[in-house]
C-alpha cells in the first residue's frame, strides 16, 4: 500500500512554470507505475503524463507534450511534474496516482487503472 501527497501547486500567470511533487510513503515505491491526472472544474479527470517503474519510459497527452515533463526519484519516493509555458487551459486540480505493476512500461491511462490517489492540488493559470 502507498499513500500519496501532492505539493507545489498555486497561481501562476500564463507562460509561467510550476513544479508539482508527489511524495509517496510505503515500501517498494519502484514497483509502482505512476501517473499525473488533472480535473478542471465540471469536467472529467484526464491523464496528462505517466511514467514507468524505473522512470525509463514516459508518456504525455498531446495537449501537454513538449511543455510538461514527468520524472521520478525512486531513492526519495517522489514523482515530479515540471510544467512550462502554462496556459489558462491547464487550470485544474492535479492528482498523482499509483498502481503496482510487474511491467516496465506504463500503458495505464484511465482513472480506473490506478489504485492509489493523492488528495489533489489546485493549479490556476491566469491570462
Amino acid at each position: 500500500q502507498v499513500q500519496l501527497v501532492e505539493s507545489g501547486g498555486g497561481l501562476v500567470q500564463a507562460g509561467g512554470s510550476l513544479r508539482l511533487t508527489c511524495a509517496a510513503s510505503g515500501r517498494a515505491f519502484n514497483m509502482y507505475a505512476m501517473g499525473w491526472f488533472r480535473q478542471p472544474a465540471g469536467k472529467d479527470r484526464e491523464c496528462v503524463a505517466r511514467i514507468s517503474r524505473s522512470g525509463g519510459n514516459t508518456y504525455y497527452t498531446n495537449s501537454v507534450e513538449g511543455r510538461f515533463t514527468i520524472s521520478r526519484d525512486n531513492a526519495k519516493n517522489t514523482v515530479h511534474l515540471q510544467m512550462e509555458n502554462l496556459k489558462p487551459g491547464d487550470t485544474a486540480v492535479y492528482f498523482c496516482a499509483a498502481r503496482a505493476t510487474p511491467s516496465e512500461t506504463n500503458t495505464l491511462q484511465r482513472r480506473s487503472d490506478y489504485d492509489y490517489w493523492g488528495q489533489g492540488i489546485q493549479v490556476t493559470v491566469s491570462p
